[in-house]
């Protein structure tokens, strides 16, 4: 399967780049995308990797239309410490995970069942509050991408409400269809077309250097506050499946134990935002521009 990797070296800079502290806040923008919604993705062919490998998924299934959102990650985890299914402790959020397969393999390390991190709560750049009874979302964040989370605590999102994170090759299908596109909605990349490096939307021009999210689904091809958008949907119209975020991805490889990350984020260039590009970090790690949505 013909896949386009980035550097180890320019992965571990793009991943650091994230680390930034978090910016002011920005002002409350709505976009006009409902974050609840989803689409279905028909079973059938698609070209897969830089190359267009020739691939099929022979079945349907949803995706959701942008990623999961500050609000929603609030709402999940505290329906999750009602039912007992995270805690928190040492200024985190902790869940159990089952831990994967292990081969013995050269640089593979063990992921054992256990408790592991899904949030930090004391990093400046965790856009959730916690108050010692409840989660909560900042308003002015609430509609933004859920970032600083773990592999761990998206696949733990995705699995309380019967979901999954989604394959590698669902993704890449979601995002670019069945037609070879480099991005989700054709082969060029406009400014305004989504969130990325120097992209100059209003949320960078307030943030400064590195800029910030934009709130799911604000590049619609509508103006918000004064700054004209072109839409990113992908052909199935799945918002910000290039820019914004890097998302977390499901797949499990023999004798790896890195996960995939999919579409780029605001940090990085505009080329690392085609479809086909794969970068990849240990579960355990989290940023301000790492985020995920669900499959079913």
């Amino acid at each position: 399967m013909a896949r386009t990797l980035l550097p180890a070296c320019l992965t571990l800079l793009l991943l650091a780049a994230c680390a930034a502290p978090a910016p002011a806040a920005p002002p409350v923008v709505a976009a006009g995308v409902d974050a609840e919604a989803w689409a279905t993705i028909p079973a059938g062919p698609f070209q897969l990797g830089l190359h267009g490998e020739a691939a099929t998924l022979d079945y349907d299934y949803d995706m959701m239309v942008t990623d999961v959102t500050n609000a929603q990650y609030a709402r999940y985890l505290n329906a999750a410490l009602a039912a007992g299914a995270v805690r928190v402790a040492e200024g985190q959020v902790l869940g159990f995970y089952a831990g994967d397969p292990f081969h013995g393999l050269k640089h593979e390390e063990r992921i054992d069942p256990g408790d592991y991190a899904y949030v930090p709560l004391d990093d400046p750049s965790t856009r959730l509050r916690w108050d010692g009874q409840a989660f909560s979302a900042p308003p002015e964040y609430a509609d933004h991408p859920m970032v600083m989370v773990t592999w761990f605590g998206a696949q733990a999102y995705c699995a309380f409400y019967g979901w999954r994170l989604p394959s590698d090759s669902e993704w890449e299908k979601a995002a670019r269809g069945s037609d070879g596109r480099s991005y989700p909605w054709g082969d060029e990349i406009a400014r305004n077309q989504a969130n990325f490096y120097s992209s100059h939307d209003l949320f960078e021009s307030l943030a400064g250097s590195g800029g910030d999210t934009t709130p799911v689904g604000f590049y619609n091809g509508g103006t918000h506050a004064g700054y004209a958008t072109l839409s990113n949907a992908s052909p199935y119209g799945l918002y910000d499946m290039a820019g914004n975020v890097w998302q977390w991805t499901g797949s499990l490889y023999e004798g790896v134990h890195y996960r995939s990350l999919r579409g780029g984020s605001k940090d990085t260039y505009a080329y690392n935002l085609r479809a086909y590009t794969v970068n990849n970090a240990t579960p355990t790690y989290f940023s301000p521009a790492v985020g995920f949505r669900c499959a079913r």
